[in-house]
């Protein structure tokens, strides 16, 4: 089975996606950096290509661009402009350090996507949100960022559920910290700005605890449910749904109506967190994925991603208009 994950490492209780090497806790970044697959280095050289196909061809220099490739195997990775801002895996590892050694944060999970292309580490910050029924979400710091173009070097407030282990990026469009590749990776600039990251977290807590207080009919939750998977609402019988999205559709449903982890808490039921929930546990553990590290990816950065992102946005919505 071809595998997009070089490694993960974490410490406590396996993932929820069900990868990586277990750590001892408290263990210091040297040993994480190992475990987590992330010694190695991004290389640059210059571009060439061969000007025919002559044996006897000469290569010519592209200016314009350069090849990254990892050090350890020489694989490549991405080519880019020269004016690209590299942020090495160590530096990745290397932003929590102190945060971990002097400001509580424990480092709970690392590792590398798409063969070295996307790498990221995930502190638990211990903020933790107490909603009814003895339902509990705790706060992470996600930073993230690729060697190809695909992220921008990312700091984000992350919440995990603890009931069912769903993740969901505590963040809209406009928050978090993300810093392009056309401008170097301050790291001491982000760690001066995190009191922002926590005081999202805080305005999180308290649209969740109003969704968890927001109750909606059936039917509400099935249109919630239609337009965060397909972008449209339909009033119409469900066989007039396209049968990959009536599944989808089902699925959802089926765990919000108790199939799902934590569905019948008095946080979830009936509420815009339980329509929420569900579709974070449909994203995270039910979507079909060709492997569990493509399911990660897709949850953090991909498809999965976006579909959380509607979801909570409708969230919002939701939560607006009913106070209003």
């Amino acid at each position: 089975m071809s595998h997009e994950i070089n490694s993960i490492a974490y410490v406590g209780e396996k993932p929820w996606h069900g990868l990586g090497n277990i750590l001892p806790k408290d263990q210091p970044i040297e040993v994480w950096a190992k475990a987590a697959g992330m010694e190695w280095q991004i290389q640059q050289a210059p571009l060439e290509f061969k000007a025919g196909k002559e044996k006897d061809a000469p290569f010519v220099t592209y200016e314009g661009s350069q090849v990254l490739y990892r050090s350890d195997t020489l694989k490549p990775l991405s080519v880019v402009s020269k004016g690209y801002h590299l942020v090495q895996p160590r530096a990745v590892l290397e932003f929590f350090r102190g945060l971990v050694e002097t400001q509580g944060y424990e480092l709970e999970t690392a590792g590398c996507l798409k063969g070295g292309r996307r790498f990221w580490a995930l502190a638990r910050m211990r903020e933790v949100m107490h909603l009814p029924g003895d339902d509990s979400v705790e706060g992470y710091l996600l930073l993230a960022t690729s060697c190809d173009g695909t992220l921008s070097t990312s700091v984000i407030p992350t919440s995990i559920r603890v009931v069912c282990q769903n993740t969901l990026h505590a963040t809209l469009e406009n928050i978090g910290i993300r810093i392009p590749h056309s401008r170097a990776f301050d790291a001491e600039y982000v760690k001066s700005n995190l009191s922002m990251a926590k005081a999202q977290w805080e305005s999180y807590v308290n649209l969740m605890t109003k969704a968890s207080r927001t109750k909606i009919t059936k039917q509400e939750a099935i249109r919630f449910f239609q337009l965060a998977l397909h972008g449209e609402a339909s009033d119409g019988p469900q066989e007039t749904v396209k049968l990959k999205r009536k599944r989808a559709l089902e699925a959802v449903q089926r765990l919000y109506d108790g199939a799902g982890k934590g569905a019948v808490l008095a946080s979830s039921k009936s509420t815009v967190w339980g329509a929420l929930n569900a579709l974070t546990q449909f994203s995270d553990h039910e979507r079909r994925t060709r492997t569990e590290d493509s399911r990660l990816s897709s949850a953090w950065f991909g498809a999965g991603a976006r579909l959380k992102q509607n979801a909570l946005e409708f969230s919002m919505f939701m939560v607006d208009q009913t106070a209003g």
